[in-house]
């Protein structure tokens, strides 16, 4: 699933790099479409570090979430599951799109809010819903069910 996911996402960015270019930009109404990047992390913290650093820190957390995840898949519920392959997967299209030279492809834009991407849509939906998972999990088990 998470290979799948990222697959999407970097095709969207792709996609939104061959349309988008420019100026140009998309008026959806809650939403436009506009092309940016973005050299740092969330919210473009890290931005004036060198590439190499941010690229070291994004994979050191990547693998970090490849690896819980795999060890969680024997034990965790379908939620859980299905959120950790979500954030794995925006953590992976986010890396391999920035491994490239060093920005983040971004798309949507709200006026309010920084420009993201399909992969951070995935990582902060993938984030609640493991917390929501676990904290339902953890409310059942109080109950005694």
């Amino acid at each position: 699933m998470a290979l799948v996911l990222a697959a999407g996402d970097l095709i969207f960015k792709a996609v939104a790099e061959h349309n988008l270019n420019g100026e140009r930009s998309v008026h959806l109404g809650v939403l436009d479409l506009r092309l940016g990047y973005n050299s740092g992390a969330a919210f473009n913290l890290g931005a004036g570090l060198p590439t190499w650093v941010v690229l070291a820190v994004t994979s050191v957390i990547t693998v970090g979430v490849a690896v819980f995840a795999w060890r969680s898949a024997a034990t965790a519920s379908w939620p859980v599951l299905i959120g950790l392959a979500m954030v794995l997967a925006g953590a992976v299209g986010n890396l391999a799109d920035r491994a490239g030279d060093g920005l983040v492809t971004d798309y949507l834009h709200t006026g309010w809010w920084p420009t993201f991407n399909l992969a951070d849509v995935f990582i902060t939906l993938g984030a609640i819903t493991v917390a929501l998972a676990v904290l339902r999990e953890d409310m059942s088990h109080r109950r005694g069910r």
